[in-house]
């Protein structure tokens, strides 16, 4: 997953990096609330990591407008020294999907953290995914349309099962690329993904006349979308 972390500690928000990216997920750390708010108006991500007292935006400011302003019900953890249960409770009730109290160990949080990942998108699980007229075969990469398979490189596949797990999702060009080509990616990879994705529609007909559409969306990235078609 691809999981933004609120933490306005060094050494606090280093821990978390090294206990997620070990499990890995792919982390970007914020020191306060504004920042992080900024960023997800240009990236996607796959879930927030919150802590209560940061700098200017507080981790419930923060939930608050998560929940008002990203489509797709991104899953929020609060990582945080506050344990009061009316915090607990505010929290959770203003939809914070776990809580944790500080200082947590790493077996614990990658639990947690699976543990939102499965209920959140249980599709990346699934050995085999049926859209439309497609069904992908990850166990030996393979996909079909209508029966008929269709011809994709390795990379082509990976990317189209990627695109196909989070249908319907807005998804950043970063995120793409982090999740297709890792996130040390190098300069020329931002290229790359515009070609493969220019391939992809061709190999695979995405248009509105089929029923499912690549859309790109200008200065953030893309969304794969299902129409009916009549």
């Amino acid at each position: 997953m691809r999981i933004a972390i609120l933490e306005d500690q060094p050494d606090q928000a280093a821990l978390l990096k090294s206990f997620l990216e070990s499990a890995g997920h792919d982390c970007h750390a914020f020191t306060a609330g504004e920042a992080l708010i900024k960023a997800v108006g240009r990236e996607s991500f796959d879930m927030f990591m919150l802590d209560w007292e940061v700098p200017d935006l507080s981790g419930e400011e923060v939930l608050r407008w998560v929940r008002a302003h990203v489509a797709t019900p991104v899953p929020v953890m609060f990582v945080t020294s506050r344990d009061a249960e009316a915090d607990i409770i505010s929290a959770l009730s203003q939809g914070a999907n776990d809580y944790m109290k500080k200082p947590v160990t790493r077996g614990e949080l990658q639990a947690r953290v699976e543990a939102l990942r499965r209920r959140a998108y249980p599709q990346q699980d699934a050995g085999v995914l049926e859209v439309g007229t497609f069904r992908f075969d990850r166990t030996n990469n393979e996909v079909r349309s209508s029966g008929a398979p269709v011809d994709l490189t390795q990379k082509e596949f990976e990317l189209a099962w990627f695109l196909f797990q989070n249908l319907g999702r807005l998804l950043s060009r970063d995120h793409i690329q982090e999740a297709v080509w890792g996130r040390h990616m190098v300069a020329s990879a931002s290229r790359s993904m515009d070609t493969h994705l220019s391939r992809l529609r061709i190999k695979l007909d995405l248009r509105l006349e089929t029923g499912i559409v690549l859309t790109p969306v200008y200065n953030y990235g893309y969304r794969l979308e299902l129409f009916s078609v009549r």
